[in-house]
């Protein structure tokens, strides 16, 4: 299978799926489980990612990692945002499991850094580039980014949670829930 479990133990992350609680744009579980997973390729930059963080007294915490193409429709029925939502039609890199949601927190206190939105915050406020938010909330996502691209993550633009892989849709093909051994949907 091209699609390998991230567990807490074993990437030294946090987890908090939020497509599995009501804890998110939808207001309601997309998830029936709070699993998360990746292919292989991407599951070897989130390790590189995590290397470059613990020397800074840094943890990543993911939101949400493989979607199942099931939940990107629920998702953009809910709210066909182009801006913020891949267009199920064309397959988001969530469903090919090449794509992460993510933020820093610090490994000390277990607190999220500031980034000046929430997750999933669909305004202009969470593109990389706003400098509408506090100075702190700007260095912390050019923080994220630089630990995510040095470690081989694509970013994109419009929210500073997401990373993903280069060349995502032409080189990953797109997986429904039956990919998993247990459905999360």
């Amino acid at each position: 299978m091209a699609l390998v479990p991230i567990t807490a133990p074993d990437y030294d992350v946090d987890l908090s799926i939020a497509y599995a609680t009501a804890d998110n744009f939808t207001g309601a579980p997309v998830y029936a489980r709070p699993d998360c997973w990746l292919h292989a390729d991407a599951a070897a930059c989130l390790r590189q990612a995590v290397t470059l963080a613990r020397p800074l007294g840094l943890r990543l915490k993911i939101f949400d990692a493989f979607r199942p193409s099931e939940a990107q429709w629920r998702l953009w029925e809910h709210t066909p945002d182009p801006e913020f939502l891949a267009d199920p039609r064309k397959g988001s890199p969530h469903s090919r499991g090449v794509a992460v949601d993510l933020t820093l927190v610090d490994a000390a206190s277990g607190r999220e850094l500031d980034m000046g939105t929430g997750f999933d915050a669909f305004t202009p406020l969470s593109h990389h580039a706003s400098t509408a938010i506090p100075v702190e909330a700007q260095r912390n996502r050019l923080l994220l980014m630089g630990l995510m691209t040095a470690a081989g993550w694509d970013f994109y633009r419009n929210e500073w949670w997401h990373y993903q892989l280069f060349n995502a849709r032409a080189a990953y093909p797109l997986f429904s829930d039956s990919a998993l051994p247990v459905s999360m949907m």
